[in-house]
């Protein structure tokens, strides 16, 4: 699936092309939080991450290169290594932390209120939100503080803290990679990006003394090769389709729809325990998540 032929017209009619990538952004994305579990079963989180970000951005890079286009420019390596530091080292990394010790779950139901930090984010930028905007993201983080009290996350402080710092370098790299450390263009950015977040992933799987089981469990080698492929590679060219040629607000749809399916994931494949008040806690972030969407032009 390639992006280099895209052009930026939207069509609110649902085609088999939009139907398919909006069926790689909802369900291979939703999924990616528990094979992320499965991984860990014999790769730590960040020699897990880094290995999978390096294989998938030289594919990407490969791939790029391939058609023809250019490398990235200096600044523009520069650029991919602090969008990259930031987030893919600290919040893919913590995200892979954060599950070692909290369900799949609800690691992914505390990231949905990322879309309401860049919205916070925007505004150091002069990008003020709207009332609707405003009322989704107040309404995001009163569940998010409801999703905290819950037993998943009382139970591992460790876990609480990891997503939080994943959610929030998460965050502050978007902006900037938008506003003040813009990549290389298309597919070549995000290559850059993979190749040098995957690099510092490594390097910190290396400082904090990592050792993945070898050979692997078959399974943490199947839920691996499914990160690069499938979460990396398939799943994001979907997403550049759908930015390209779907309304905004389908395209960020996913947003809202991955919660549903890693927790319903979770429960069903790999035996988490999801409380009541969680389930209302995952439907107040959703309800926030929904009015920041519908705000947005």
């Amino acid at each position: 699936m390639t992006t280099a032929s895209l052009t930026p017209t939207r069509d609110s009619r649902l085609g088999p092309l939009i139907l398919a990538c909006l069926a790689a952004t909802w369900l291979v994305w939703g999924s990616t939080y528990l094979v992320i579990k499965f991984a860990l079963i014999s790769f730590p989180p960040f020699f897990q991450m880094g290995s999978r970000f390096l294989a998938a951005g030289a594919l990407l890079m490969a791939w790029t290169r391939w058609r023809g286009q250019p490398w990235p420019t200096r600044r523009e390596w520069l650029h991919a290594l602090v969008v990259g530091t930031l987030m893919l080292g600290g919040g893919m990394g913590g995200t892979a932390v954060a599950e070692e010790t909290v369900g799949s779950g609800l690691i992914v139901a505390f990231i949905a209120v990322v879309p309401m930090m860049i919205a916070l984010a925007n505004l150091a930028f002069g990008l003020k939100p709207g009332r609707m905007e405003a009322a989704g993201i107040g309404v995001g983080l009163i569940g998010v503080l409801m999703l905290t009290q819950g037993a998943g996350f009382q139970a591992s402080t460790h876990g609480l803290v990891a997503i939080t710092v994943a959610c929030v370098t998460w965050s502050i790299g978007s902006v900037l990679s938008q506003f003040r450390l813009p990549l290389a263009p298309g597919a070549t950015g995000f290559a850059s990006e993979m190749l040098c977040g995957g690099a510092v992933l490594l390097g910190l799987s290396w400082m904090s003394g990592e050792a993945p089981q070898w050979p692997p469990q078959p399974v943490a080698l199947a839920a691996w090769a499914y990160l690069v492929v499938f979460g990396s590679l398939i799943a994001f060219n979907a997403y550049m389709v759908l930015l390209a040629r779907a309304p905004s607000g389908l395209a960020s749809s996913y947003t809202f729809v991955n919660p549903v399916i890693a927790m319903l994931l979770g429960v069903a494949i790999g035996g988490e325990q999801v409380s009541g008040f969680e389930w209302s806690a995952v439907g107040v972030v959703l309800l926030g998540v929904v009015l920041l969407v519908s705000g947005r032009r």
